[in-house]
């Protein structure tokens, strides 16, 4: 239908990003992405996933810009058949969200990890607990998961808008406020963003670094609000400590 190359995930039984490029069966070590994979899953994103945002950001930018350039893996926080997936009973939604959807790689949504889909249901044996039924009537009536639900769709959209996040090159801006930046590059293309996260709500200011220059506008896609690049930093008051800043 065009000319583009496939683009293929394989599953490789509990091969996780610290294996780089090789998998070891015991007997023999594989390199799957030599062999016609762009990507494996990546089976210990939701182990990995209790380091804290820069710890977990910057090892998989090093693997993903060095000994995976050129490839990917596909992170996911809980499974069909995963029987540890990362916050089990659902207490860390917002983290969860937050670290899978601006983590390098691929973010595998598995669903009702944006929902908080109950996954320690009573009664049942082995899988079948991963399986529940959709939790529609708590998206539809419960404030809460609303919540949880709006969260995860602007990280969601903001990473479909920006393949920087998920492709581009990891750097920690400042610690304390951790802020981030993203760049992807390729031929003529070029997208860069900026994100803060743990901020404090209300006024917060956000240093940008060399991403915008001054006099940039840009806009917050994490509260809708824009503002103005000035003296290497943006100055925002919102009612969230996230910040996701891209040029309008």
């Amino acid at each position: 239908m065009d000319g583009n190359p496939f683009f293929t995930v394989g599953e490789v039984y509990g091969y996780n990003i610290g294996n780089k490029r090789l998998y070891d069966f015991g007997d023999k070590k594989v390199d799957y992405f030599a062999n016609g994979f762009t990507g494996l899953i990546n089976f210990d994103f939701r182990n990995e996933a209790k380091m804290n945002y820069e710890e977990l950001f910057s090892k998989y930018n090093n693997i993903l810009q060095n000994d995976l350039k050129g490839n990917t893996v596909m992170n996911y926080v809980s499974s069909h058949d995963d029987g540890y997936p990362f916050d089990k009973k659902r207490e860390k939604t917002f983290e969860s969200g937050t670290k899978l959807l601006l983590a390098p790689g691929i973010s595998q949504v598995y669903y009702g990890d944006e929902s908080a889909r109950s996954l320690d249901i009573e009664g049942t044996q082995g899988d079948a607990t991963l399986r529940s039924n959709m939790n529609w009537d708590e998206i539809t009536n419960n404030a809460a998961t609303k919540e949880v639900m709006v969260h995860w769709q602007k990280l969601g959209l903001f990473r479909k808008n920006h393949p920087a996040i998920g492709a581009g090159i990891h750097t920690q801006l400042t610690a304390a406020p951790y802020v981030f930046s993203r760049v992807y590059t390729k031929g003529k293309y070029s997208d860069k963003v900026v994100v803060g996260l743990d901020l404090p709500k209300g006024e917060k200011s956000i240093p940008v670094g060399s991403i915008f220059v001054n006099g940039t506008k840009v806009k917050d896609a994490y509260s809708g609000k824009t503002t103005t690049v000035s003296k290497g930093k943006v100055n925002l008051n919102t009612d969230f400590g996230i910040v996701l800043l891209e040029k309008q």
